[in-house]
C-alpha cells in the first residue's frame, strides 16, 4: 500500500477518533460538575448513590463498561441491538466513565476553597448561586484545569478502546493494515497521529490555563 494511500485511511480513522473525543467532552464535563454537586450533597441518599457510582466507573476497566454499555439494552430490556448503535454506546460508555473522574477533580477543587469567600458573598448580598457562578466557578476552573488536561490526554489514548465495539477508530484501522502488509509503519503512523493529537490538546490548554492566570489564590 502506498504511503500517501495509509495516510488517508489513517487521517479517515482520525475523525472518528476526534468525533467520540469531542462529544466524550462536550457531555462528561457538565455531568462531572452535577455529579460533583450530589458528591457534596447534604442529602445522604443522593450522596450515598453518587458515591458508590463514582467508585464503581473509576473501579471497573473502561473496556467492561464499553461491553455492558453495548449489551445491556438486549439482556436487560430484550432490546434488538442494531449496527448503529455501536458508536452511540462508544459515546455513552465514554462519559459515564468520564463524568466519574471529573466530578471527583471538581469536587477537590470546590472544596479547596476558602470559606471566608462564601461568607463575604453572603454579607455582599450575593445568593449562594450567585456566589457559586461568579466567584466560586472560575477560580475552581483555574485550580482543576491542569488535572482536566491530564485527563484529556488520557481520552485521547483511550479512544483505542472503541474497537472492542468494532468501532473503526484510527487505531483499529492501523492493526487491520499492519496485519494485512506484515509491518509496523502503520502502528508508527498512529503513534505519530496520537502524538500530534495529544500535544494540540496540550498547547490549548496551556493557552486557556495563561488566559485564566488573573484567578490567583
Amino acid at each position: 500500500m502506498e504511503l500517501g494511500n495509509m495516510l488517508q485511511q489513517l487521517a479517515g480513522g482520525m475523525l472518528i477518533t476526534t468525533e467520540i473525543f469531542v462529544l466524550t467532552l462536550l457531555f462528561s464535563l457538565p455531568l462531572g460538575l452535577f455529579l460533583s454537586f450530589g458528591r457534596m450533597s447534604k442529602i445522604g441518599v443522593l450522596r450515598f448513590i453518587t458515591k458508590v457510582y463514582i467508585s464503581v466507573m473509576r473501579g471497573t476497566p473502561l473496556m467492561l463498561q464499553l461491553i455492558v454499555v453495548y449489551f445491556a439494552p438486549y439482556y436487560v430490556f430484550g432490546m434488538k441491538i442494531s449496527k448503529g448503535y455501536r458508536m452511540v454506546a462508544v459515546i455513552l460508555a465514554f462519559v459515564l466513565n468520564y463524568a466519574a473522574y471529573f466530578a471527583e477533580i471538581y469536587r477537590s477543587g470546590i472544596e479547596s476553597m476558602p470559606v471566608g469567600q462564601y461568607e463575604a458573598a453572603k454579607i455582599l448580598g450575593y445568593s449562594r448561586a450567585q456566589t457559586f457562578v461568579k466567584i466560586i466557578l472560575p477560580q475552581v476552573i483555574k485550580r482543576v484545569l491542569p488535572a482536566v488536561t491530564n485527563e484529556m490526554i488520557t481520552l485521547v489514548k483511550d479512544t483505542s478502546l472503541a474497537f472492542v465495539l468494532t468501532v473503526t477508530e484510527m487505531f483499529t484501522i492501523a492493526k487491520q493494515i499492519a496485519a494485512a502488509q506484515a509491518s509496523v509503519a502503520p502502528l508508527m503512523a498512529a503513534g505519530v497521529f496520537y502524538y500530534i493529537f495529544n500535544l494540540v490538546v496540550a498547547m490549548v490548554m496551556e493557552h486557556v490555563e495563561k488566559r485564566l492566570n488573573y484567578y490567583r489564590g
